[in-house]
């Protein structure tokens, strides 16, 4: 098999390629020069939250900061860019991929295969999904903070890579529905700004009725307008996705026995959108709590819960706060849902 190209080597493309690379597999990634200084130093080391631990040495993968720079021949590429670079990373591949070249997209959002497919009519473009949350705890180290196996859109040639994911125990889960998958983990995503806005690890959020009940709302007002739409959702997780904010707005007590899977989480994770935020970068807010906003817009509806969101990630953005408790989070939204004609 040829090098398997990770475009993208953020929390999500380093996880993935370390632990291919781990067990194996010849992995190029592409990212950011001072990252790629840090893997030199220490390689990639990869953990979860179950307790395994992999390390793949320097001399186990390749990385470069750009695709010009000595770009493998290649049948595969992950793409794991953040959901505003995806044009962008589109058009970088174009220059340097042959015809039939199965690319992947691993990221957040709902359209970003499409646009990829644009960008490379040439190649075999398939929409991936990944349902766990990866922390980068630095010195080269990506844990997986959240159980969840990668899903990815059913077509033959994923038969290519099937067995190096196998070895990585990333076992890959093909899906007839994708368009399902995705929004079914977009919904499980709005509480991506509601963990960034409170500031605390998703566990210790997750475990306070107030802030589940302000991701039940957002999350309430997405499936109304996806019933509206007639768009169906899958079960990604133990529970249906109709019933989650059902299941969030239990009692504490409750919730840790109806909802104990979605506890199984490691005490320190937190969102990528925290994180973005930690690190000064720009948010995937547009691509998650802004699909719904344009859902409703098509059916000439209104989303306040989940323009609300977008307004306070956008403060955020700029120093706002992000120390809400869930009892001022949930009276905002509440407000909102309610000032809306």
């Amino acid at each position: 098999m040829k090098p398997l190209v990770i475009f993208g080597a953020g929390s999500i493309g380093c996880y993935i390629g370390g632990r291919l690379a781990a067990s194996g597999t010849a992995v190029h990634l592409v990212g950011r020069p001072a990252l790629g200084e840090t893997l030199d130093e220490h390689g990639i080391q990869t953990s979860d939250h179950l307790g395994g631990r992999w390390h793949a040495r320097r001399d186990q993968f390749r990385y470069a900061s750009d695709v010009s720079d000595d770009f493998p021949a290649t049948d595969v590429v992950l793409v794991c860019v953040k959901s505003a670079a995806t044009a962008e990373a589109g058009a970088a591949l174009a220059d340097v991929l042959a015809p039939g070249t199965l690319v992947i997209s691993f990221q957040n959002g709902l359209h970003n295969a499409e646009v990829l497919a644009q960008a490379l009519p040439h190649c075999e473009v398939l929409t991936g999904m990944v349902p766990f949350n990866v922390v980068n705890q630095g010195q080269g180290h990506f844990h997986q903070g959240s159980q969840g196996q990668l899903e990815v859109q059913q077509a033959t040639a994923i038969a290519r890579i099937g067995a190096a994911f196998d070895a990585a125990g990333l076992t890959l889960q093909q899906h007839p529905d994708m368009a399902a998958v995705l929004w079914s983990k977009l919904i499980l995503n709005l509480n991506n700004p509601i963990n960034a806005l409170a500031g605390i690890p998703l566990k210790t959020e997750l475990s306070q009725r107030s802030y589940r009940r302000a991701l039940a709302l957002a999350q309430i007002e997405t499936l109304r307008l996806l019933e509206q739409a007639n768009i169906a959702t899958a079960k990604i997780i133990a529970l249906p996705t109709p019933w989650l904010p059902h299941a969030l707005s239990v009692p504490d007590w409750l919730f840790r026995i109806l909802g104990g899977k979605m506890l199984a989480i490691d005490p320190q994770a937190r969102s990528s959108m925290w994180e973005d935020l930690e690190r000064g970068r720009r948010t995937e807010i547009d691509w998650i709590n802004g699909e719904v906003v344009r859902l409703a817009e098509s059916l000439g509806q209104q989303a306040p819960v989940n323009r609300m969101l977008i307004q306070l990630i956008r403060e955020a953005e700029q120093g706002g706060r992000r120390d809400w408790s869930g009892d001022e989070l949930l009276a905002v939204l509440r407000c909102a849902a309610t000032a809306a004609p």
